[in-house]
């Protein structure tokens, strides 16, 4: 009898410890969904899906990544041409990274891919707003200082200050021993109010207090390449390999005398190869997923 009661005692315990996990799960979609709607997840899953095997890996594989990688605060600006590719580079560095630090929760990782057409909803604290959501989710809990922000404005229905989300933003990224900051297309950041240099201001300072690295790309624009003097500086430019590669994978399509034909498949291989000049052939850019 006692045995009967202890058991019902131990299940009506786990299904309470059960029904108090699901309502923290749900409050913290709502803490994370608070903080910013906005999402990049789907846009990173769309670029990795489009990506030709065995792409982006010379960069992976470079003395530069490599350094960057190591346990010291460091930059890694990849600036580029139009087309070079920096967009797909990006997604790749934050697919390896997702790929190697998932499982780690000392290690945070936060990136935005800047574009013209999102401005609306890239100002510069919804920019901040989205490192910081990812950097609170990466944890096992929704960190206190963000419940409290979530809790002083929700029932007023007002939105934090900049100076409350950028010391909440410190707060969190100081839970981690390692920050991961990656930024596309700096250059497609918005110039009104100074959005873009405040938010690379904000992002120096975390890097400057925090083990933070930062990952940035961009094209050939003076003001932005100025703020990253004496930084490590890798360009990004159309791999030959990246394409070839590319290449090698798509010749069934081709008409069946080119498949029969291997001279000719390499000649076509080697004429686009050496025609592209730094950016992927806008034919072929596309399907790579290279922008």
């Amino acid at each position: 009898m006692i045995d009967k009661v202890l058991d019902s005692v131990s299940t009506t315990g786990k299904k309470i410890e059960e029904m108090k996990s699901n309502l923290d799960r749900k409050e913290d979609f709502e803490i994370l969904n608070w903080i910013t709607p906005i999402d990049y997840a789907p846009q990173q899953s769309d670029l990795i899906s489009r990506r030709q095997e065995g792409t982006g890996q010379w960069l992976l594989d470079s003395p530069e990544f490599q350094a960057w990688l190591k346990p010291r605060k460091q930059t890694l600006f990849c600036p580029g041409i139009p087309g070079a590719g920096k967009t797909i580079i990006t997604a790749i560095v934050v697919d390896n990274l997702c790929a190697n630090f998932q499982d780690d929760p000392n290690v945070g990782i936060a990136y935005v891919y800047c574009s013209f057409k999102r401005n609306h909803e890239q100002k510069l604290e919804d920019l901040l707003l989205s490192l910081l959501k990812q950097l609170a989710q990466g944890q096992s809990a929704i960190p206190n200082p963000v419940k409290q922000l979530y809790d002083r404005h929700k029932s007023k229905n007002t939105r934090p200050s900049l100076d409350e989300i950028s010391r909440v933003l410190h707060s969190v990224t100081a839970l981690y021993s390692k920050v991961f900051i990656i930024v596309d297309a700096l250059d497609e950041c918005q110039v009104i109010d100074k959005c873009r240099t405040r938010f690379l201001s904000e992002i120096f300072n975390i890097q400057a207090k925090y083990n933070a690295r930062l990952f940035a790309t961009s094209r050939f624009i003076p003001e932005i390449m100025q703020k990253f003097e004496g930084s490590r500086p890798l360009e990004i430019c159309a791999s030959p390999e990246d394409v070839k590669r590319y290449l090698e994978s798509h010749m069934s399509p081709l008409p069946a005398f080119v498949g029969r034909n291997l001279d000719l498949q390499e000649e076509i291989k080697l004429a686009i190869t050496g025609a592209n000049d730094g950016m992927y052939v806008p034919s072929y850019s596309v399907t790579i997923g290279y922008f």
